[in-house]
């Protein structure tokens, strides 16, 4: 990389392109003398390159800032161009809601302002446009209320530019500035409060109504920013290198900024609520996320005392970090420890990264990368970040009743993964008094179940050698051993099932074609011994045979998947054969959800076959103390979902190959009809003018072009059939499934409960699960091992016990899964939510099925 690029690249950091310095005043000047050299030659290249840099390492932002407007004493032509490209960038990412891109090329632009690069009035009137369409869009007469998402997202914008310039706005433009914040107030007004239900990390926040002093994220900001001003602009947390440069700066000239555009909302539905208007917030929800959800895992000592701008500054700089440097964990971890502030932030730093591993519906990155993340700020920070890491780890064990059923599961992959990175080492003895609560207490399944994960991830004598200092806590590992077959030599029975499985071994090891082993099924063994002795001794043997490993049980699928399809052809039998995989793999979780996974990719089980069976006794018996059936389930609709975006995908590159293919054929006619009017006539009669083997070339050209349009559009029609029979596909698996819950949920949730919502079915264990904020046992985490000095070395805790009985966490488990399917899959239900209206969420569906449904597709309840 050329010096100068490194120097852009690097700039603010402690890195050997600046010497020992970590002094900004003297970076800037070193970049600047770089790139002045270079302007003449490469000014394309580092206009380009400046601009990637701004938008990508957003947090050394003010320092490019400051870059440009030396560069912009210099060279205004250059500046110039930069300022127009930024301009085009922005009106594009307004016109395609690049949300990401809009925000932060308005720190840009503000930071421009700054330096002298930008007029005051150009960045006044971009807020103002902005300000303009929010409030448009929330009119309930001229605009869209449902795409109140988008103008919140606009607002957030214009308030998040401040911390950077809202001294140099003041300063420069102040009766401007002042008739932008009268407007957002006036703004504040009008706009509906945003509520929090279904995207709570806590059940209980979820349920409670919001109290007249409750603050949705735009009213925080906001807030935040009034003190801001009353504390005359000053910011910690944003660096000001073009102080150190002022009298030079004052000097630049000035560019503007060209007129904006946004987008139009799109056109209101005719109902000004209803499924219509919900399906409409929906779409902007997932178009414009809200950005964080705070998670405060800590007391508010240990997020030191920071102003409360300098809270929101610190979650922008840690969330951009994680954004760009998405899939470069170690140069993430890196950035992430050396932010540009003057205080420290594990603590804030810890729970930025959590509310992004938990965030709902949808974390931003695979869980995988937040893991990673983790892991190696563990190692860039040893003195300080796993001893927070560790206390999260408490407080969040301490609350994981209250905890969203998805956010439970994600805790459980998240702790599991990290622990088998660090020898699995964990105090365990801490939580051993888990075995005193009843199987189904919350405590005690987390436990058991990120011991079952360990298992997957190591071995079982590894991770019972992990739990030493808490033996009890070996109950709570999965039973160890392979397979459960049941025609084993050592049975020392010669039954009827043990010789014909012994038959069946025999063919497959002879390398029998599955023809004749068909054959023999259907003459010998079916006739003789009916459905169930034959439908267990072929999957017994044949998954026996595929036991020894995954790749092993691969080959048998592909292999004898037609043996599997002849003996279960329809979905009653093939709920007998997924009965059969679970009863073989009964010690093994992980075997029983792979094979299960592989069958319904090779088409030899259904989904609907699946949801059948999970709802079968033996595993709606499970639903509160096991993961395992959820599992199992959880895999089931993803793969639906999965078949039905890649179909998506497909279509959509078709189409676009449809159309080049079609253009390409227009030109390749045009050409060849060019060449046949050029004909002379000779003696009376037309002669081809143009050369005979360039004419057939051309036809052969054009012929081909025509049969490739033919060709892709058959094979969009083909996509398009296969789609249309997965979307109805879909809808049968949700019919079946919410058909299942709302089902078994009758029968469960009697009168005896007498609870029509959530909050009251809970609130006999509200009281016992709640954890003060302020209470130093999950916190006090400042000696070495990052133990909690209130915590009793024999694992005795105080108020542990658990008091709802089984039935009510029984209901309570299952309702919390039914939400977080719902929110999971929110945009494949609602096209089909008239249906489930008419013939599942009936007047006899229980409330609190409703209820948890409603809450998970954040849709209103009536």
């Amino acid at each position: 990389m050329s010096s100068w690029k490194s120097l852009l690249l690097r700039i603010g950091d402690k890195c050997p392109e600046y010497g020992t310095s970590s002094d900004f005043k003297e970076h800037i000047e070193t970049c600047f003398g770089a790139l002045r050299r270079e302007l003449e030659h490469s000014g394309a290249d580092i206009l380009q390159f400046l601009l990637q840099c701004a938008e990508q390492l957003p947090h050394k932002i003010s320092l490019y800032g400051t870059v440009i407007g030396l560069i912009n004493l210099e060279n205004e032509e250059f500046v110039k161009k930069l300022v127009e490209k930024t301009y085009t960038n922005f009106q594009d990412a307004l016109d395609s809601g690049n949300f990401n891109s809009i925000r932060i090329l308005m720190r840009l632009m503000t930071v421009m302002m700054c330096s002298k690069v930008l007029q005051p009035g150009s960045l006044v009137v971009v807020f103002e446009t902005l300000l303009s369409s929010a409030a448009t869009t929330v009119d309930e007469e001229k605009g869209n209320p449902s795409w109140q998402p988008c103008a919140d997202f606009y607002i957030t914008c214009i308030l998040s530019c401040l911390p950077w310039g809202g001294a140099e706005l003041v300063e420069q433009a102040p009766e401007e500035i002042e008739r932008v914040m009268v407007g957002i107030e006036a703004y504040l007004s009008i706009r509906r409060p945003t509520s929090d239900t279904g995207l709570s990390f806590f059940e209980k926040d979820d349920e409670t109504e919001r109290s007249p002093g409750d603050k949705d994220f735009l009213e925080d900001l906001w807030d935040r920013v009034q003190v801001l001003s009353s504390n005359g602009w000053k910011v910690d947390s944003v660096p000001r290198p073009h102080l150190s440069f002022e009298a030079q700066l004052v000097a630049g000239k000035s560019h503007e900024f060209g007129p904006i555009n946004c987008p139009n909302s799109p056109n209101p539905p005719s109902e000004p609520s209803g499924i219509a208007y919900d399906r409409q917030k929906h779409e902007a929800e997932l178009k414009y996320p809200q950005r964080i959800r705070r998670l405060n895992i800590f007391p508010p000592s240990k997020i030191q005392d920071l102003q409360p701008i300098d809270r929101f500054v610190v979650e922008e700089y840690l969330l951009d970090v994680l954004l760009f440097f998405n899939g470069c964990r170690k140069e993430c971890a890196s950035f992430m420890v050396g932010l540009p502030v003057p205080f420290r932030y594990e603590y804030l730093m810890a729970e930025t990264i959590f509310s992004q591993l938990l965030m709902l519906p949808h974390p931003p990155f695979k869980p995988i990368y937040y893991t990673l993340v983790i892991i190696d700020l563990c190692k860039a920070l040893p003195g300080a970040f796993p001893a927070v890491v560790a206390g999260a780890v408490r407080t969040l064990f301490d609350k994981i009743a209250d905890l969203d059923m998805e956010c439970r599961t994600r805790l459980i992959l998240w702790f599991s993964h990290h622990l088998s990175n660090f020898q699995f080492i964990w105090p365990w003895e801490e939580w051993a008094y888990v075995l005193d609560l009843p199987k189904w207490a919350p405590q005690r399944v987390f436990v058991q179940e990120v011991l079952e994960r360990e298992v997957r991830l190591s071995y079982w004598d590894k991770v019972k050698q992990s739990i030493e200092n808490a033996p009890g806590l070996e109950e709570l590992l999965p039973p160890k051993g392979g397979p459960n077959f049941s025609f084993g030599a050592e049975d020392g029975e010669e039954k009827t099932e043990h010789v014909l499985s012994g038959e069946l071994n025999n063919m497959v090891k002879g390398r029998a074609p599955v023809r004749e082993i068909i054959s023999w099924i259907d003459e010998n063994v079916l006739p003789n011994n009916g459905l169930e002795v034959t439908l267990g001794v072929v999957v017994q043997t044949l998954l026996n045979i595929g036991s020894k490993s995954f790749t092993h049980l691969i080959i048998v699928l592909e292999r004898y998947g037609q043996v599997f399809a002849k003996v279960c052809p329809d979905q009653d039998k093939q709920v007998m054969l997924i009965a059969e995989v679970s009863s073989f793999w009964k010690s093994n979780t992980q075997m029983t959800a792979i094979a299960i996974d592989r069958m319904m990719g090779y088409r030899l089980v259904s989904n609907l076959a699946i949801v059948r069976w999970v709802f079968s006794t033996e595993n709606i018996d499970q639903f509160h103390i096991s993961d395992r059936p959820w599992e199992i389930l959880r895999n089931a609709i993803s793969k639906t979902y999965n078949r039905i975006s890649d179909l998506r995908k497909e279509i959509l590159s078709l189409k676009r190959n449809i159309s080049s293919a079609e253009e390409a054929a227009k030109e390749s006619k045009a050409e060849l009809d060019a060449a046949e009017s050029k004909l002379s006539l000779v003696d009376g009669e037309p002669v081809v003018g143009e050369n005979p083997v360039r004419l057939n070339r051309l036809r052969s050209h054009a012929e081909k072009a025509k049969e490739e349009v033919v060709s892709l559009r058959e094979s969009l029609e083909a996509k398009e059939a296969l789609l249309a029979r997965a979307i109805d596909e879909n809808e049968e698996l949700f019919i079946s499934l919410y058909r299942n819950f709302s089902n078994v949920l009758m029968e469960r949730l009697d009168e005896a409960f007498g609870a029509r919502t959530l909050r009251e079915l809970k609130s006999a264990h509200a009281d016992i699960m709640a954890v003060d904020s302020e209470e130093p046992s999950a916190m006090e985490l400042d000696n070495e091992n990052g133990k909690s000095q209130n915590s009793q070395s024999n694992g005795g805790k105080t108020g542990n016990a658990y008091n709802v009985d089984e039935k009510k966490q029984w209901c309570i488990t299952t309702l919390g899964y039914v939400k977080a399917f719902s929110r999971q899959y929110a945009s494949e239900i609602w096209p089909h939510i008239e249906r489930l209206d008419a013939e599942v969420f009936t007047e006899d569906t229980p409330p609190l099925l409703r209820e948890a449904v409603y809450s998970g597709l954040r849709r209103a309840i009536n």
